[in-house]
């Protein structure tokens, strides 16, 4: 059935997942969700799920339920330093900590995750999807961590809108933080990142979008560190360490062609480099970043991924 469109969170229920509070790398508290396939339904597989900049999994909830009702259970955290495991005074860090996290933890964060999720599921084939920062993390993860990739039987990567190179203003913010670190400033200090690294078209629904602007758990905050990392990793990705992509591993890259915030060329050109022998790159015409809550496209996404997963099991 068409996915539902997302113009309030407020109005979603937990009849779909079961959240909890697990500890993880680094003594942080993640605040969680799973998606279990429903009764009476063959259960495929199990995927992990990495949300991008800013984010947190409560903006999935519908196409997490979507996955679950076609036989695909769903583990999804909010990432350190992004929200409720940023922002939950009870179980959080606390406001302080928004956006304040680094690329070396991210991946000890997708190691657990991916180790929880195969732990709870053993019989099921393993997939790691993430959408635009999360995306990346997915790329890097599986290039810098080949022995965990290897140990967990992973079966295939979904990244969506990967951030590995930004669409345009990406020389400027390498000037940008390029200068915060040479200053000296506290590089862990929040910086408002809501002109550098965002943007009011994040798809073609305009409620939607104006829905993003008032949501609770999402801050326009970063850090100069961070930034940079990300940056970086995603250079390094892009120049020499898709090298380092193991040839039997699947991979699926998703990326709409109207693309503000991270690049579709780059995507594409990156699959083409891969020496991955399943491969594909999707472009969804005039899709903007978040394809999944794009009303042209995000229906067919899912379908796609859906069909991806069915195909490598």
């Amino acid at each position: 059935m068409p996915l539902k469109p997302l113009h309030t969170l407020e109005s979603m229920t937990s009849d779909d997942y079961a959240e909890a509070w697990l500890p993880g790398p680094h003594s942080t508290q993640f605040y969680t969700r799973t998606y279990l396939v429903p009764g009476g339904t063959l259960s495929k597989a199990a995927m992990v799920f990495v949300h991008g900049f800013t984010e947190h999994i409560g903006r999935y909830t519908e196409v997490h339920a979507e996955f679950a009702r076609r036989g695909i259970n769903v583990f999804a955290y909010d990432q350190r330093g992004f929200g409720k495991t940023a922002l939950d005074e009870e179980h959080g860090s606390g406001r302080a900590a928004y956006g304040k996290t680094d690329v070396e933890k991210q991946m000890d964060d997708v190691e657990w995750a991916l180790t929880h999720t195969h732990t709870a599921f053993p019989s099921l084939p393993l997939f790691l999807s993430g959408h635009s920062m999360g995306g990346g993390e997915t790329l890097n993860f599986v290039v810098r961590r080949p022995d965990a990739v290897t140990s967990l039987g992973l079966r295939g990567v979904i990244p969506c809108s990967p951030l590995i190179l930004t669409t345009s203003p990406s020389p400027y913010l390498r000037f940008w933080t390029a200068e915060k670190e040479a200053t000296g400033e506290d590089p862990y200090a929040h910086t408002d990142t809501s002109r550098k690294v965002q943007h009011p078209g994040l798809t073609h629904d305009a409620a939607y979008n104006e829905m993003s602007k008032h949501d609770t758990l999402r801050e326009p905050y970063g850090t100069v560190r961070h930034m940079s990392q990300m940056l970086e990793w995603g250079d390094d990705l892009f120049n020499s360490n898709y090298t380092k992509w193991p040839s039997t591993l699947p991979i699926l890259i998703v990326h709409g062609s109207d693309d503000l915030l991270t690049s579709h060329d780059a995507a594409r050109m990156l699959i083409e480099k891969l020496p991955a022998v399943d491969k594909k790159f999707t472009s969804y015409p005039d899709g903007r970043h978040e394809l999944v809550h794009e009303p042209a496209h995000g229906q067919a996404m899912v379908d796609e991924i859906v069909g991806f997963i069915e195909g490598r099991i």
